[in-house]
């Protein structure tokens, strides 16, 4: 399907738009939403979500293996969930003669794309179990491993009232996501919309985008392509010293480039970015990039993903809770503060 050069960027851009039209017959109001989430899918990453109930987190993600015709499943996480119960287990079975032998019986996990519903209700010991899936993109039951099928792409969720009796996520597990998105209530005209598109007697369905077999095969190509996308070194400077102005000074190496932390962030955050956060800003805009039709990264790019990248990498201090300075706040501020 893709070529070489000029044309290979250009249907790019060109697929991911038609991929984002199907999904947006579906889902009403969450136009950037739904862009981040194919950003992070053709990244090569995984997004966590956070939301209400009852906001369509779960017809998103349906919606996005339709489209792309790839098998989707949804796990719902509960206390009582244990890892075997989504990784799989081995089960002990007779043969025609008589034998028995243990066979692995693949849990839920073996998917394409999967909604990690709730992921905050379950113990830290599956939460673990699972995260390590999206990490090395295997399992591994009794000494054996498994290959999770390609492409693998996770959208976990977690709601963000009705904390009580939860596991919140580590801040090592958190990192793992490339992106975290936080889902809105419609506006007025868009609540409307949804009204009429869910409760008349026609529901709309989202189209297959590829013919059948095709989308892993071309999914991989995308990934590919993106990596090949280019980065200035004025950009690439940018994108470091907006990470490493997440830091504290007293984090910073001392005596190495002698960047100046933003007050905001010297107020409000204990820990700033990771490497992966830088990664993540990286590899986001890139795909940005390619759906502008371009094949090289601007600060616009970079700008652009720099709310759901670094959001879930910044931890605030009790000042920051005293003043209500919601994380988002902070990174604005340092928007402003980095210059490009």
């Amino acid at each position: 399907m893709f070529e070489d050069g000029e044309k290979l960027v250009k249907e790019f851009g060109v697929l991911f738009k038609k991929i984002h039209s199907e999904i947006s017959k579906v889902i009403v109001g969450h136009d950037d939403s739904i862009e981040y989430v194919l950003a992070a899918l053709f990244a090569g990453g995984h997004v966590l979500l956070e939301g209400v109930p009852g906001l369509g987190k779960t017809l998103l993600v349906k919606t996005l293996g339709d489209v792309l015709g790839l098998h989707f499943k949804r796990i719902q996480f509960t206390p009582d969930l244990m890892p075997a119960d989504i990784i799989g287990t081995h089960l002990v079975i007779e043969d025609e003669h008589g034998h028995k032998k243990f066979q692995f019986q693949p849990g839920p996990v073996f998917a394409n794309i999967i909604l990690a519903d709730e992921i905050n209700r379950a113990t830290p010991k599956t939460q673990s179990a699972f995260l390590e899936a999206m990490a090395e993109y295997q399992v591994t039951v009794g000494g054996d491993t498994f290959k999770l099928p390609p492409p693998f792409f996770v959208m976990a969720t977690q709601n963000p009232i009705e904390m009580e009796g939860t596991y919140p996520l580590p801040e090592a597990q958190m990192d793992r996501f490339l992106f975290k998105l936080k889902l809105k209530y419609s506006s007025f005209e868009g609540e409307k919309e949804i009204i009429r598109r869910t409760t008349g007697g026609v529901i709309p369905k989202a189209a297959p985008v590829f013919t059948e077999g095709s989308s892993a095969k071309i999914i991989e190509r995308m990934n590919k392509l993106v990596r090949e996308v280019m980065l200035a070194k004025e950009v690439e400077d940018y994108i470091i010293r907006v990470a490493m102005g997440t830091r504290p000074a007293q984090l910073q190496k001392s005596g190495e480039n002698k960047l100046v932390v933003p007050a905001c962030i010297e107020k409000y955050v204990t820990f700033g970015a990771s490497t992966r956060g830088i990664q993540a800003l990286v590899l986001g805009s890139k795909v940005l990039a390619l759906v502008d039709g371009r094949a090289h990264v601007s600060f616009d790019d970079v700008q652009r993903v720099l709310l759901p990248s670094l959001r879930h990498r910044l931890i605030l201090n009790f000042e920051a809770e005293v003043e209500n300075k919601d994380v988002d706040d902070v990174i604005e501020e340092l928007r402003r503060e980095i210059k490009k």
